[in-house]
C-alpha cells in the first residue's frame, strides 16, 4: 500500500535546526534581523525584526526580507540528494504565527544553470494568538517564480527531486515576528484531483 502521510521535518532537539540556514537582508546592508531557536515545546521558533528601510549604499531602492530555509541534503562525496515526493500532492504543516503573511518557497532540481534561482511559491497566511493551524496546501497551487518575479511561463512542480523548502517573511510590516512550525510533512489528498491551478498557454501555436 502506497504511503499516505510522512514527516518530512519535525524539531525535538538542537540538532534538527542545524538542517535550516537563516538569512535576511541585513546581508546587503539591510536593518532586519532574523534568528531561529527550539521553542519551549520542542518546536522550530523562528523569530527576528523586520525592518523595510533600505540600505544607504545609494543604489538598492527596496529591502525588507527574513527567510528561513532548509539546506541541499549531500551524500558523500558531497553528491546531491534529492526528496521524492512523487506519491503525494499536498504540503502539510502545523505552525503557530502572528497573524503575518508568509511565502512558502519549494526549490527542484533544475537541468540548465540559468534556471538555478527558480523557485515554486505559494502562500501562508497565519492567524495569530494562542492556537495552532494545520495547514494543507496543494502542490497544484505552487507558482514558478524567478527571483521573486512570477513567471510567465507556469508548469507543475516537479516532485520526484525537491531539494528545499523556505518560508520568508517581506510584508512591509516593520517590527517583530516569530512563526513557530511543530512539523512540516507532505500527505496524498484523495479529495484534491486538479493537476495544476494555472492556465498555460503554448508558444507559437499552431495555426
Amino acid at each position: 500500500m502506497l504511503e499516505q502521510n510522512r514527516v518530512v521535518f519535525e524539531f525535538r532537539n538542537p540538532e534538527d535546526l542545524e538542517s535550516w540556514t537563516v538569512s535576511s537582508d541585513r546581508e546587503i546592508g539591510g536593518q532586519s534581523e532574523a534568528y531561529l531557536k527550539l521553542g519551549k515545546y520542542n518546536t522550530c521558533f523562528f523569530y527576528g525584526t523586520l525592518s523595510s528601510a533600505p540600505p544607504k549604499d545609494g543604489e538598492t531602492r527596496y529591502s525588507g526580507y527574513c527567510t528561513m530555509r532548509s539546506k541541499q541534503m549531500l551524500a558523500s562525496f558531497d553528491r546531491k540528494q534529492h526528496y521524492d515526493w512523487t506519491t503525494f500532492n499536498t504540503l502539510h504543516l502545523r505552525v503557530r504565527g502572528d497573524g503575518r503573511p508568509w511565502m512558502i518557497s519549494v526549490g527542484a532540481e533544475t537541468y540548465f544553470a540559468h534556471q538555478k534561482d527558480d523557485m515554486y511559491c505559494y502562500f501562508l497566511y497565519t492567524r495569530g494568538g494562542p492556537y495552532w493551524q494545520d495547514v494543507k496546501i496543494p502542490f497544484s497551487k505552487f507558482f514558478l517564480s524567478h527571483r521573486g518575479r512570477i513567471q510567465d511561463d507556469q508548469h507543475p512542480l516537479w516532485l520526484d527531486k525537491v531539494n528545499t523548502i523556505g518560508f520568508t517573511l517581506g510584508d512591509k510590516a516593520n517590527g517583530p515576528f516569530q512563526l513557530e512550525i511543530d512539523y512540516i510533512g507532505v500527505c496524498k489528498d484523495y479529495a484534491h484531483t486538479e493537476e495544476f491551478a494555472y492556465e498555460v498557454y503554448k508558444r507559437n501555436p499552431e495555426v
